[in-house]
């Protein structure tokens, strides 16, 4: 008999929604829970960076609306979209939220929950693999390196307001953070980079941009958190994007497994000699 993967898991039930994190992009990074939450909803609320791939995974008849906000665009309204989602449910659907990555990292799903419980409707949270991760993993560049770093600070670059908050202490990051991943920071790279460099960190520091992350029109921009901003400029990339800073930044030429896989020599461990010295 062949093993059904779905047959132990939870089912959609009308009424309901789901609030599930697509990953970063690729189909393949789904969570069975999410994919099978596609094959199940009557309505998936989708956002602007869930891939196309992925909503193909829906079962045939089920209604599509788009919830998606990007910086700079006209968007709906976050509590709008939030009521939407009561609506639905209370209409009698089997809702599915989908959201690119996962949906309590910097994709508001905290907001949409407490909207359900004040309307009394039943929900379920399905986490996904957030692209400040999963993204990095595809760009050949890891968050925690053994000979680099032992923490790693996560930021968003922009507010509920789209400037760069206010609230984030820069001095202690930049004092405190060997590494650091950035959400929706492009926009804001010169203003970002000005206030690491002002506390403390070196324009020398490498800093890699990966946009659209695990799709096939992924791209990656290496560079220094002096040169940022020109970079990037020059480049011609858009949003969204992941930004990373730090020293894992140079293993990407080592563990560039997706160029590898089209013909790209990978190069040695740049750190090896450090990895020798602590064995020593």
């Amino acid at each position: 008999m062949r093993f059904d993967p779905f047959s132990k898991l939870p089912s959609i039930q009308p009424g309901h929604v789901w609030l599930a994190g697509a990953g970063p992009g690729d189909p393949g990074l789904l969570t069975l829970l999410a994919a099978k939450a596609l094959s199940e909803a009557d309505v998936i609320v989708h956002d602007a960076l869930v891939n196309e791939e992925c909503l193909k995974l829906a079962r045939p008849g089920a209604r599509m609306e788009y919830a998606g906000k990007r910086g700079g665009k006209p968007s709906a309204k976050q509590r709008d979209i939030s009521l939407r989602l009561v609506e639905l449910a209370k209409a009698g659907h089997r809702v599915l939220r989908l959201k690119g990555g996962d949906p309590f990292v910097f994709g508001r799903g905290g907001e949409e929950a407490l909207t359900l419980i004040d309307h009394g409707v039943p929900f379920r949270i399905v986490p996904g693999i957030t692209a400040g991760i999963g993204g990095l993993a595809y760009a050949g560049i890891p968050v925690t390196h053994r000979e680099i770093n032992h923490a790693v600070t996560f930021l968003t670059g922009h507010d509920s307001s789209g400037v760069v908050p206010d609230r984030i202490d820069w001095d202690a990051i930049g004092r405190g953070s060997p590494v650091i991943v950035m959400y929706m920071a492009m926009k804001h790279i010169a203003t970002i980079s000005a206030n690491l460099i002002a506390a403390g960190r070196s324009p020398a520091e490498p800093v890699a941009f990966v946009c659209d992350a695990a799709t096939a029109s992924q791209s990656v921009l290496e560079t220094t958190l002096g040169r940022a901003e020109a970079d990037v400029a020059a480049s011609g990339l858009q949003p969204p994007a992941i930004v990373v800073v730090g020293e894992v930044v140079r293993l990407r030429p080592s563990l560039d497994w997706l160029g590898a896989l089209s013909g790209r020599v990978l190069a040695p461990d740049p750190f090896a000699a450090r990895s020798e010295k602590d064995r020593a």
